[in-house]
C-alpha cells in the first residue's frame, strides 16, 4: 500500500474554507462529498489541493473511508459531517447522481506554508496535476508534509 499511502484530491477554495471554519469550531470528523464513486477507496491520508485561483496544497487530514450509497441514506447517516449547509442544498449539490460518495476523514491540518502548484509539479516530476485526484507513495507525502510545516 505504499504506492497509494496518500490521495492529493483537488477541492474548490469554498470547500477548503469551510473545512478549516468547521474544524476551528471543534468539528473532527468531517466529508467530502463527491457524485458517483469519487476516490480515494483506501488510503492513509488525503492532500487538499486548493484549485483556482488558489493553486496549492493547503493542508492534509487522516482518511477514514470513502461511502458509496444513495444519496438520501449517506445524507441521513453523515449529513452532518459535510460543509453543505442544509439537506436542500445538498439534495442540489447531487442532483442527477444515482450514487454518491462521503469521503470521511479526521484530525485536518492547515499548512503552515502552503504548497504552490509550480513546486508540487517539480516535486512529483509532472507537468500538470490529474483533475480527478492522484495517489502518491508515503516517501512523497512525507515530504509533502515536511515542506508545510
Amino acid at each position: 500500500m505504499d504506492e497509494k499511502y496518500a490521495f492529493i484530491t483537488m477541492v474548490k477554495d469554498k470547500w477548503w474554507r469551510e473545512f478549516r471554519r468547521l474544524h476551528n469550531r471543534g468539528k473532527q470528523v468531517q466529508s467530502y462529498v463527491q457524485g458517483g464513486w469519487a476516490p480515494p477507496k483506501k488510503t492513509s491520508l488525503i492532500f487538499f489541493y486548493v484549485t483556482k485561483p488558489v493553486r496549492e496544497i493547503s493542508g492534509y487530514a487522516e482518511f477514514m473511508e470513502r461511502k458509496v450509497g444513495d444519496a438520501e441514506g449517506l445524507w441521513k447517516e453523515h449529513g452532518h459531517e459535510c460543509v453543505l449547509n442544509s439537506e436542500e442544498q445538498y439534495f442540489e449539490f447531487v442532483k442527477g447522481k444515482q450514487r454518491t460518495s462521503f469521503i470521511r476523514f479526521k484530525n485536518l491540518q492547515e499548512a503552515a506554508k502552503p504548497i504552490p502548484l509550480n513546486n508540487i509539479l517539480m516535486l512529483l516530476g509532472v507537468n500538470r496535476l490529474a483533475r480527478g485526484g492522484f495517489y502518491i507513495s508515503k516517501e512523497t507525502a512525507e515530504k509533502l508534509i515536511a515542506l508545510m510545516e
